[in-house]
């Protein structure tokens, strides 16, 4: 690759990154204050990487402008760090959600999920007492449960739903207790269940007990966490090649910058 195109590419690449890293900060400091505290514990990462994206972009930006040897140099030594990162981070993502999946019920359209089947880091990170009782209290502030009685007017309503994971685990009891739904949120728990299951005796009516203290509400966000986790390792790989096709150009433009150090 030519000089005047290597030392171009990267001068537009990093520009639009500095333009993005600039967007990524706003959009963290919007979500610091227009989020309750569950969303918020979020913005400091995001920032931290908008903070971390302009670092780098603007290295590489002036690297390629002046063509200098050295900033493109460190540049392309962060560039091939965070690659490794990006690397190591998607194959543990596959790793970890490769176990756990919904069990289908008679008369149900959605399906219900069992803790036990999902990877021993969700199963740690879930059972930690401290970690459950952030998770259950965002979970109570963001009244998903109390919605599904206006979604769903009817029992035969709720059954033909596809309810999310975390509606089918944390905001009714398990199938096989056998309690008879009196409404979308309302269960008779007078009926004597013979279910050894201990989220049979852990589910409640009330609005801020639910089943959130149970094991199936707890596979529900490992399979929404799953979910998210996946989403996130697929658009890593995308990046991964992406910043690959940056990386070779940059090598390009680090080698066409000595050697026009060199004549001069």
């Amino acid at each position: 690759m030519g000089m005047g195109t290597s030392t171009f590419v990267i001068r537009w690449v990093n520009l639009l990154t500095m333009l993005l890293a600039v967007a990524v900060v706003i959009f963290g400091v919007w979500m610091s204050t227009h989020n309750d505290g569950c969303r918020r514990s979020l913005t400091f990462p995001v920032i931290a990487l908008g903070g971390f994206i302009f670092l780098i972009s603007i290295i590489g930006f002036l690297g390629a402008c002046k063509r200098s040897v050295a900033l493109l140099w460190i540049y392309l030594a962060v560039l091939l760090i965070v690659l490794i990162a990006i690397l190591v981070f998607t194959v543990l993502a596959f790793i970890v959600t490769n176990n756990g999946s919904g069990h289908a019920n008679p008369g149900l359209r959605y399906k219900e999920y069992k803790l036990n089947d999902y990877s021993s880091w969700f199963l740690k990170q879930l059972n930690n007492t401290s970690n459950w009782i952030r998770l259950k209290s965002c979970l109570v502030k963001s009244e998903q449960c109390r919605k599904l009685s206006k979604k769903y007017k009817t029992i035969k309503q709720l059954k033909s739903a596809e309810l999310t994971p975390i509606e089918a685990g944390c905001c009714r009891p398990p199938s096989e207790c056998g309690y008879p739904a009196v409404n979308s949120s309302y269960y008779d728990l007078s009926f004597h269940s013979i279910s050894s299951n201990k989220d049979c005796k852990l589910y409640k009516n009330l609005r801020t007990i639910k089943c959130y203290n149970c094991d199936s509400c707890k596979a529900g966000v490992a399979q929404y966490m799953k979910t998210e986790w996946r989403l996130v390792a697929i658009f890593n790989v995308v990046l991964f090649v992406v910043l690959s096709m940056v990386y070779f150009v940059g090598c390009c433009a680090r080698r066409n910058a000595a050697s026009y150090r060199s004549k001069a």
